[in-house]
């Protein structure tokens, strides 16, 4: 007999996961419009009273290449406040609980986290990031991969001095947009070399969306069955050919609990130009349409593994309502469909019911509930030639 419990054919497949948010950093660094601060805050906020206990405050690499983050201590120093805190403490929010993850690709901006952790403002996690492509490392970061490993294992002794967590990021698992195809074996061994050199955590980061459930579930199973603790390991898939869900699916049923997601699907390569000036960026774009880069949509993921059973510790209603405000921020439709058609409702839409049903049972005297006619079967009865 086919199995029909989906937990026991995929026994890893979690119950609970923790999905992270990384709008204000990832989903902003992509816009070519500047969002005001209070804007920044209003969403910093309102995701962590609807839920959100991993969030990605800013980034606090360089401003002048990416102005979008001009404004990072002002971020970190409003979520620091005694304001903020008590605001928390009457929403019933354990404070302890947020974790605050601040961007740092290079080691001045490692330097700049410590700094603002010692004024007791600093971010409780940074993130360094490799990818198993040297071309595409290189394009982000100005560095080869052995220089850029010796940076990594300086930063995180660093970080481990001042209490800060280090998120390390492998990129380029299922493919390059510059080198193209990569191997999945590669991306097994820099997660280890990160936690070799005592990284906190992994982000495994499809950054252009080349990943297809297959190879997913394959790289996640391989990944769990070296470094089985799945409290290590991030699932970052982008949404570029409308097939992250199923990667987010395969990778559920290796096993993966934690995720992270922007709302309206944002995000993607730094911006190059920010209102009405060219700024630096991370260089010239490597897509062809600045609409589909950005990650999986926060309010659609919630909605597919709220439908599924699976806890996640957000009120799926309120990010519905806040998706619908990202949109007036950003001034474009975006890319949840969640926002439009909500979830699946239980009671259905009875407003869309065509009139007088009742009426036209009661006249040929059928019960209410009866959906057959008089005098069927109780039960189906297969033709002989279709029966097992």
């Amino acid at each position: 007999m086919t199995e029909y419990d989906y937990w026991k054919i995929f026994p890893r497949m979690p119950r609970k996961v923790t999905i992270g948010d990384i709008t204000i950093r990832d989903g902003f660094q992509h816009l070519e419009k500047f969002i005001s601060t209070r804007a920044k805050i209003f969403y910093l906020e309102e995701l962590i009273f609807a839920g959100c206990r991993n969030i990605e405050v800013t980034n606090l690499g360089n401003p002048y290449l990416m102005p979008q983050f001009s404004d990072a201590e002002e971020l970190l120093r409003h979520l620091r406040s005694q304001r903020f805190k008590d605001r928390c403490a009457r929403k019933g929010i354990n404070y302890d609980d947020l974790v605050l993850t601040a961007i740092t690709i290079r080691e001045p901006a490692v330097d700049r986290a410590i700094r603002l952790k010692e004024q007791g403002v600093g971010p409780d996690r940074v993130l360094m990031m490799v990818s198993t492509e040297e071309a595409h490392h290189f394009a982000n970061s100005g560095c080869t991969l052995p220089e850029y490993w010796e940076e990594s294992e300086r930063c995180i002794k660093k970080c481990r001095d001042a209490g800060i967590k280090m998120c390390g990021t492998v990129s380029t698992i299922w493919g390059s947009p510059i080198g193209g195809a990569t191997r999945l074996e590669d991306a097994v061994e820099f997660t280890k070399r990160w936690l070799e050199i005592g990284a906190d955590d992994i982000e495994h980061a499809d950054h252009d969306g080349s990943a297809s459930a297959p190879e997913v579930y394959r790289y996640f199973s391989m990944i769990l069955d070296e470094i089985p603790d799945t409290r290590l390991h991030i699932a970052h898939f982008h949404e570029t050919k409308r097939v992250a869900s199923a990667s987010v699916l395969a990778a559920l049923q290796a096993g993966i609990c934690h995720f992270e997601a922007t709302m309206g699907g944002l995000g993607g390569q730094p911006a190059n130009f920010l209102d009405d000036c060219p700024v630096p960026g991370t260089g010239e774009y490597y897509y062809n349409d600045p609409r589909y880069v950005g990650l999986i949509c926060l309010e659609d993921l919630l909605v597919q593994v709220d439908e599924m059973g699976i806890a996640h510790g957000y009120d799926v209603d309120r990010i519905l309502w806040l998706g619908r405000q990202l949109e007036r921020t950003a001034g474009h439709r975006l890319r949840s469909e969640a926002i439009i058609n909500g979830r699946t409702l239980k009671e259905g839409h009875p407003r869309f019911a065509r009139p007088g049903l009742a009426k036209r049972k009661a006249k040929r005297g059928e019960r209410p509930d009866q959906n057959l006619p008089d005098g069927w079967g109780a039960a189906a009865v297969l033709p002989e030639h279709l029966r097992r």
